[in-house]
């Protein structure tokens, strides 16, 4: 079975993203969490880190980006899926457009920096030598509370 076209493990991929997120804002992180998958398993996973590291790329997707790219021993992460709970910013949809990866998962829509559909579409530009598959909308509700929730307790 392809499990990167399966709407039941899109949801089971994204709850782990989700677990990741969940991490992350117990650390005082937005809570923002990403996992990529390769033949039906994780290969990496990650929050956000960029209190923790002081470090303003170190979003979800660029740190499992980079877990992933040591795991296979490459930059190209060919085969391989990206959950993320939320809609990935324009540094990261580029950084999974030179990835390489195949298929992107989001939950939570972003309106204001979202770069795969909303603001703008980096990952599927057919001005690019490489475009990426996006499913949207997988799990947005409980991606979409954990950030409102973050924000609130902090405004």
């Amino acid at each position: 079975m392809d499990r990167m076209n399966s709407g039941k493990d899109d949801l089971f991929f994204m709850q782990l993203a989700l677990e990741e997120a969940r991490l992350a804002g117990s650390c005082g992180e937005a809570p923002v969490g990403a996992v990529i998958v390769r033949g039906g398993e994780v290969i990496a996973a990650a929050g956000n880190r960029r209190e923790i590291n002081k470090d303003p790329t170190a979003h979800a997707e660029i740190i499992t980006i980079r877990r992933a790219s040591a795991a296979v021993g490459g930059w190209r992460l060919h085969g391989c899926s990206l959950y993320v709970t939320i809609e990935p910013c324009p540094m990261c949809a580029g950084a999974i457009y030179q990835a390489r990866i195949e298929h992107l998962v989001y939950g939570a829509a972003d309106e204001k920096a979202g770069a795969a559909g909303s603001l703008m579409d980096i990952v599927r530009d057919s001005r690019l030598n490489h475009q990426v598959r996006v499913t949207s909308g997988v799990l947005a509700s409980e991606s979409a509370s954990l950030l409102k929730e973050f924000f609130f307790c902090r405004r």
